[in-house]
């Protein structure tokens, strides 16, 4: 899992490739960012550029992991001895013992790399003392070690540990990147990846944790809705109000078909401005130019805050039926 293997964030891969061909790298780190953006895939790539028996020299003058040679596949298999991954345990938290013993080790010079690299995963699950225990490590780290503290809430650190640490800020992926990841790595199919990762904000791990067969469903409901709003009808609109509330009416159900219908009025807008480019749901750009009959820019605008609306309902326990309704009537 070199560099060249992450999806997305360009500009962070190449800064931080970079900085290892000079030898710049920063000793303490966050990189801060959504969960499931490749925070962590990125930490390790980072891991085997520093360690890496035969790098590579990128386009941009950085220095990249081969991803072959034995320092390489060991990191990923996650069996190299300097790189060290502390996460939480079953408790959900990080405890002081387990900040201690990764220090002690940090102290020694490598076992077998150029330089070790600790991660702390999820290091927003660090106690408090175990944050304080880090402290002057993170401010004067062991010369061959590099600490990496990965979170999707770097305010939830203390501000003395923030501060000790340059911070590498991770944003959400695109659908199209999403899309690219659900297919080439996970196996799904087209229509599945481009679905989920058009309801995923961003995100691989929620694209997956959603599940694509839901999302599939969601975004369905959501067309049908759209499409039954081009008519005034009332009945037609309660019609489409059954669909959007789905057959339980489950507020998680309710809410995935809201989401969806989100993202395919963003792509209406998209469309009103004339960039295609940018679509979430790029598979269904013919169906989305015929729904422009009906939703102009403006139109489109009104009804993507009516859905938000429907979503603030949901969230503060309105009925998911009751919402349904009402998104239906006023869309």
């Amino acid at each position: 899992m070199p560099f060249s293997s992450v999806t997305g964030h360009r500009s962070v891969i190449e800064l931080l490739a970079r900085a290892v061909a000079r030898q710049a790298l920063p000793p303490s780190l966050i990189f801060a960012g959504p969960e499931g953006v490749g925070k962590r895939r990125t930490a390790l790539a980072l891991a085997q550029a520093l360690n890496c028996e035969h790098p590579q020299t990128t386009a941009a003058g950085g220095t990249d992991a081969c991803g072959r040679c034995a320092s390489c596949t060991r990191i990923a298999r996650g069996v190299h001895a300097d790189i060290l991954i502390i996460e939480p345990g079953d408790s959900g938290s990080i405890k002081v013992d387990q900040v201690r013993e990764a220090i002690d080790r940090a102290a020694y010079r490598p076992f077998e790399g150029r330089r070790r690299l600790v991660m702390v995963d999820e290091a927003d699950a660090l106690q408090s003392e175990a944050q304080n225990a880090l402290l002057k490590t993170l401010e004067e780290p062991p010369a061959a070690s590099v600490f990496v503290l990965i979170t999707a809430r770097p305010d939830v650190l203390l501000p003395t540990v923030r501060s000790r640490c340059q911070r590498i800020r991770f944003g959400p992926l695109s659908p199209q990147d999403v899309a690219s990841v659900l297919m080439g790595e996970h196996g799904l199919a087209a229509a599945e990846a481009q679905a989920a990762a058009a309801a995923a904000d961003g995100s691989v791990g929620r694209a997956l944790a959603d599940g694509a067969e839901e999302a599939i469903d969601a975004r369905e409901a959501a067309a049908r809705v759209l499409g039954a709003a081009a008519f005034s009808d009332v009945r037609r609109r309660l019609e489409a109000a059954k669909v959007l509330a789905g057959s339980g009416a489950d507020r998680d159900e309710v809410s995935r078909r809201l989401l969806a219908m989100s993202s395919l009025l963003r792509d209406l807008g998209v469309l009103s401005a004339g960039a295609a480019h940018a679509l979430a749901n790029a598979d269904l750009q013919p169906q989305l130019q015929g729904m422009l009959r009906t939703f102009d820019a403006d139109r489109a605008l009104a009804a993507f805050a009516v859905v938000d609306r429907g979503l603030d309902a949901l969230e503060r326990n309105g009925s998911p039926k009751i919402v349904a309704d009402w998104v239906a009537l006023h869309l």
